[in-house]
């Protein structure tokens, strides 16, 4: 059982429902490298150094805030301490909203929520009314003395809190060079709108994540395991040479979707003789009512 990261309780209104957060990734799951002196394998230790290649101590540095360039404003342990939030322990829901219109980009990180014994029937309340309205618990979380907005929402059985990012995180669309909305004047027709539906519909099926995998991750643990076996500490091996895509080409997209369609068929038979199509939230409830009944 894993340890919890934060103790509190969710709050909206009068309700007060004690629980418990966990990160929802697993411990272990990302690789760790070290930087390592080649001759000797020992661990390099980091060194600072400042613009005139002078080394500084640890002890002798100091927090700095670049205003303009190459002007700052040093910032104190006392500052940082004084601009502090206070740690409430409670999620402060805020607001509820309409699950689909929080755009997926705001989403940074999700901790799974238990409920403590003393709560267990008003989680199971909450989870509910979320699940049937497809809706989120807006509210402020402070974890770790860093204040997050986030989002409640319910998972199955369980309330998961996503850490969302704020919006002066973001970039904005304008500063990228997009195609415009207008089909027509981008010379897409609707037979190629049509043709590209037909694919999206004939690759849907349920999410199952099981079903991908991280191949690059298997592939280099495999590797670091050949290794180790043969003794082989200080040898890199050379990563297969990829072929460059050629650019610059003009692509016949009405050829590749019907390609891709006709493929499609082969490969993936329709359940039930049918495209599935893309399903909304009485689709969802209708799925949950069948499992349940």
């Amino acid at each position: 059982m894993p340890r919890p990261l934060w103790k509190g309780a969710i709050s909206f209104g009068l309700v007060t429902i004690p629980v418990s957060l966990y990160p929802a990734q697993s411990a272990g799951s990302d690789l760790v490298f070290r930087t390592l002196d080649r001759a000797h394998l020992q661990p390099v230790r980091e060194r600072r150094f400042d613009i005139e290649q002078n080394e500084v101590a640890y002890e002798d540095t100091v927090k700095g805030y670049e205003y303009e360039k190459d002007r700052f404003v040093v910032v104190t342990p006392q500052d940082f301490e004084a601009a502090n939030v206070e740690a409430t322990q409670s999620i402060d829901l805020m607001h509820f909203v309409d699950a689909r219109s929080i755009d997926p980009v705001y989403y940074e990180k999700p901790y799974y929520v238990e409920p403590l014994k003393t709560g267990r029937k008003a989680y199971a309340l909450l989870r509910e009314v979320l699940t049937c309205s497809d809706r989120v618990g807006i509210g402020k979380v402070v974890i770790r003395s860093r204040q997050h907005v986030c989002a409640l929402k319910a998972d199955g059985p369980m309330l998961v809190v996503d850490l969302l990012r704020w919006s002066y995180e973001l970039r904005s669309p304008e500063e990228f060079d997009l195609p415009e909305l207008h089909l027509e004047r981008l010379g897409i027709s609707p037979q190629e709108v049509q043709m590209a539906e037909r694919l999206v519909n004939a690759m849907v099926t349920e999410w199952d994540p099981t079903q991908y995998r991280d191949t690059y991750r298997e592939d280099l643990l495999r590797l670091i395991e050949d290794k180790v076996s043969r003794g082989e500490l200080t040898e890199s091996a050379s990563a297969p040479a990829r072929e460059e895509a050629e650019g610059g080409q003009v692509v016949d997209i009405m050829a590749l979707l019907k390609r891709s369609v006709e493929e499609r068929k082969r490969q993936a038979p329709r359940v039930g003789g049918e495209a599935a199509s893309l399903g909304g939230g009485a689709a969802k409830r209708k799925r949950r009512a069948a499992k349940e009944a």
